[in-house]
Order: structure tokens, then C-alpha cells, then sequence
């Protein structure tokens, strides 16, 4: 019998009368997002209140030359510069190093989150939990988990996204079946600690932080999730950083 699914683990999972006093802070990475950001921001803001969880958004902008940061600086106005934190870079600097600048101005003590997220991390003490959208089940079990997914996708995203995580998945064995995604949830000093560490600085950062996770030891957990595509926009996701991605892991198979 999995051990997740007994009674008592079932019992422990989401069932917490005392309130919760931690902060929760999203890192929120933003290049050309100005008629997403508001879109993003009206649903993280929502969970939160109905959850009645204290939380902030930092805004990290590379010089978007779209208009973003006006947004989120009107963002700031309507939700409170409390809840809305904007803290722009002088240029197009990568999305490792954009996390890394984030987490300089966070407050809260777990950045990023959904409900589930929180109620696993609770239930298991977990160090990270990580969405993933190649699960039909969490890990550990939680029962009222849904399996995940992608929407929106064209053939080619899927089959790169696929791919990459295979990739990853065979040469590293992380423990983990979505290497790629970055809607996770740490404990702020874990965090830290991991970044203290990871040397990748574009779209490989997200690989490599789980990859060191596992070698340093810390729980991990995942939570599937259905990843929806933006409305408006285009993935940044281009060939350079695909090829960036398979010299990641050879350079993590070959040093970690």
C-alpha cells in the first residue's frame, strides 16, 4: 500500500485550523508582457485573497520595450506597491539572473505557490514543490490532485518540451518528471542555497536547480498542473536557447 494514501495521510492533507502566518512571494520574470502582466497579476491576486494569504509580486522587467513596466507600475498603484514590487534591469540579462535579482527584494517566506502546492508542502515538510505537467498524480499522493497538461501548445513546443525533459530525465535522473517548467514553490533559505550554487543563467537555470536539489539533498515534491499558453505574445523559447539547454545537461552530467 502506498503509504501517502492511507487514511491518516489523506486526513493530514489540507486540513490545518490554525492560520497561516507565512508570506508568499512570486519571482515574476517579464520581457514584452505588457497586455499579460495585468491578466497574470488579477489571477495571482485572487488566489491569494480567497485563500487569505499574505503575498507579493516582484516584477523583474529587462527593459521591455513594449511598455510593461508603465503597467506594472500602474499595477502597483491599484493593488498597493506593498503587493505589486517592480524592480526593472537595464537590459535583456537572462531568466536565471532575473530570478537571482527577484530574490534580493523578497519579503515573504516561500516564493511562489498555489493551494495545492502549500497543502503538500505542509503535509510532507517538503524543502520544494514543483508543477509538473507530465503527471497524472502528485508526489507525494494527494488526493485531489488532477493530471497534468499542456494547452495551447503546437506540435513543436510539445515534441521540444518533451524532448528536453527526456533528455534530462535519462542523462541526470533528478528525480523529477518536468525539469523545464519555474512554477514552483521553495522554502526562501533553500532557495537561496541553490542559487548559491547554480551557474546557468537562461532557460537551463530551471533544469539545473532541480538537478542540484537533488544533489544536495532536499525534498522535493510535484504537483501536476494543466500549463495554459499566454494570450498575447510569443514564447521567447528559440534555438539558442535549446541548444544552450543540451550543453546544460552534458555540462551538469559531466560536474554534479
Amino acid at each position: 500500500m502506498n503509504p501517502f494514501e492511507s487514511h491518516v495521510s489523506l486526513n493530514m492533507q489540507g486540513n490545518f485550523s490554525s492560520p497561516d502566518t507565512h508570506k508568499y512571494s512570486v519571482i515574476l520574470p517579464t520581457y514584452n508582457e505588457r497586455k499579460n502582466l495585468p491578466i497574470i497579476i488579477w489571477l495571482l491576486a485572487k488566489m491569494f485573497d480567497e485563500q487569505k494569504l499574505a503575498w507579493e509580486v516582484i516584477v523583474v522587467d529587462d527593459a521591455s520595450p513594449d511598455g510593461t513596466q508603465e503597467v506594472a507600475r500602474q499595477l502597483a498603484a491599484s493593488y498597493g506597491e506593498d503587493k505589486i514590487v517592480l524592480k526593472p534591469r537595464a537590459g535583456k540579462l537572462g531568466l536565471g539572473t532575473a530570478y537571482i535579482h527577484g530574490l534580493n527584494f523578497v519579503t515573504g517566506d516561500f516564493p511562489k505557490f498555489i493551494p495545492q502546492f502549500i497543502r503538500l508542502q505542509k503535509a510532507h515538510n517538503l524543502d520544494i514543490v514543483t508543477g509538473t505537467r507530465y503527471r497524472a498524480t502528485s508526489k507525494p499522493y494527494m488526493v485531489d490532485a488532477t493530471p497534468g497538461g499542456v494547452h495551447g501548445w503546437d506540435l513543436r513546443r510539445k515534441m521540444v518540451s518533451r524532448g528536453a525533459n527526456f533528455l534530462a530525465a535519462t542523462v541526470l535522473n533528478p528525480g523529477v518528471s518536468d525539469l523545464t517548467g519555474s512554477f514552483r514553490l521553495y522554502r526562501k533559505e533553500v532557495l537561496q542555497k541553490i542559487i548559491e550554487v547554480t551557474q546557468s543563467k537562461g532557460y537551463v537555470f530551471q533544469m539545473e536547480m532541480m538537478v542540484r536539489a537533488k544533489a544536495m539533498g532536499f525534498s522535493v515534491g510535484e504537483v501536476p498542473i494543466t500549463f495554459v499558453d499566454r494570450l498575447y505574445g510569443e514564447s521567447k523559447l528559440g534555438a539558442n536557447e535549446i541548444v544552450s539547454y543540451a550543453k546544460g545537461v552534458w555540462q551538469l552530467f559531466i560536474g554534479v
